[in-house]
């Protein structure tokens, strides 16, 4: 059984606070490979070589506009010619931290989203106030009823620098707003006055897993080079529940052999569960329409 960094078995501190920080889930031989895959992708992304890529000015997909880069999507595309992303993915320490998390076999996995967070070059960024999938002109009701569906996966970040940018509000992942945060969230969503907020600082090597229902929002500055692998797997139990907060983010290039041949045999029976995830969905073509 994996513990955090307080000693606490991760899936009870993530249950209980909405996130967990997690050391050395990344294998030694690997961290230097990462580092130099992550500055080959960040500068074709720059260049404009590479178009799968998160804009300044925009926060959720599509990113059409602007010319600064806040993220790089898709590491796992096979035009990339990076193989050590997949073959982190797929390590085992890293496996055994979602398994623990979801509470889920690895035959029960699910390939998913695998992305990379960097600092932007000619400004800032902030992120808004948010929880992924749900909006935050939601009505009280509709928010209580989205809380009870359970995730069946999770997401996390790992930090191949020193990394501070994510803000939470802990135990925020269970509950409806309060008046407060409804306010903020809608009104003011880059405010810096949040009630409770918590700064996230990793220490390179660190990763944080996080509840996507978690109150949350990112600042991203330019004069710190950041490169935080940002990921997330499913479970089977998921179903449709999934499909459409994945999809969004167009997937249609993992629905390849191509693709499938530059999967480790780890990653072969989550990649499967992710095709049928989609045919269940009625999204065999891997892509849906932007939830925000």
């Amino acid at each position: 059984m994996l513990t955090d960094i307080n000693n606490i078995p991760i899936d009870q501190a993530l249950k209980e606070n909405g996130f967990v920080i997690i050391n050395n889930l990344i294998p030694e031989d690997m961290f230097s490979k990462l580092k130099e895959a992550c500055d080959s992708v960040v500068s074709k992304a720059r260049k404009g070589e590479w178009k799968y890529r998160r804009l300044v000015g925009t926060q959720f997909p599509p990113w059409t506009e602007g010319t600064d880069v806040w993220g790089v999507q898709h590491l796992l595309h096979p035009d990339l010619h990076e193989k050590v992303f997949a073959e982190w993915l797929g390590s085992s320490k890293l496996l055994e931290a979602i398994e623990q998390l979801v509470n889920a076999k690895h035959d029960e996995l699910q390939l998913e989203l695998f992305n990379l967070l960097i600092n932007p070059e000619d400004s800032d960024f902030d992120l808004t106030w948010h929880r992924d999938a749900i909006k935050a002109e939601a009505s009280e009701e509709e928010e209580k009823a989205k809380l009870t569906i359970p995730h069946y996966g999770t997401q996390w970040n790992t930090a191949l620098y020193d990394d501070a940018c994510l803000y939470v509000v802990p135990k925020s992942h269970r509950r409806v707003r309060t008046e407060a945060e409804r306010d903020i969230t809608i009104n003011d969503p880059k405010s810096n006055e949040m009630p409770g907020q918590l700064r996230v600082e990793l220490k390179a090597g660190q990763t944080v897993f996080y509840d996507n229902n978690i109150l949350h929002r990112a600042s991203y500055v330019s004069s710190q080079k950041r490169a935080t692998l940002h990921a997330c797997m499913g479970t089977i139990q998921g179903g449709h529940h999934r499909a459409s907060a994945i999809l969004q983010h167009d997937l249609d290039w993992m629905n390849t052999d191509s693709f499938k041949d530059t999967l480790p045999y780890s990653l072969l029976k989550p990649y499967t569960n992710l095709l049928t995830m989609a045919q269940k969905a009625g999204m065999p073509n891997l892509r849906s329409e932007p939830i925000h």
